[in-house]
């Protein structure tokens, strides 16, 4: 066999191998997205957002969301903190929404708060303080 044919070869394993590792790595992110979007979580923070009286006042009725939702969840022992990011897609504009959530001994997620950047880039809240409040009281029982 020839060296230009041995240097093909050579290239071909390579480009085949990085393709692999791309594939695996892909695999493993698009997982990662859609465990986060489909768990437990992401279901709670989802459902708040299609049923919150103020985005539909200021969107309209909820439509979709974004194919990615992003942020962080920290289990441990039993409790949860979550912070998740959304984009939420209504009848009449698109905002981007970010849904603070916790649980305790294993319950269910419950939203302690939630907000979205309107068009001038100020942060609207979702939720009532005092809600908010009564709902953190109710989780630290």
């Amino acid at each position: 066999m020839g060296t230009k044919k041995i240097i093909i070869v050579v290239v071909s394993v390579v480009v085949v191998l990085g393709l692999i590792v791309v594939l695996f790595v892909g695999g493993i992110v698009g997982f990662a997205f859609y465990q986060i979007s489909n768990g437990e979580a992401g279901t709670t923070a989802k459902a708040f957002l299609k049923n919150n009286e103020r985005l539909k006042q200021d969107i309209g009725e909820v439509k979709d969301f974004g194919s990615f939702v992003t942020g962080n969840i920290n289990v441990s022992n039993g409790d949860g903190t979550a912070i998740l990011n959304l984009k939420v897609i209504g009848e009449r504009k698109t905002v981007n929404a970010s849904v603070e959530m916790m649980y305790r001994n294993g319950r269910q997620w419950r939203v302690i708060a939630a907000s979205y950047k309107a068009d001038g880039g100020e942060t609207i809240d979702l939720l009532n303080p005092y809600q908010t409040r009564r709902n953190s009281f109710k989780l630290a029982a």
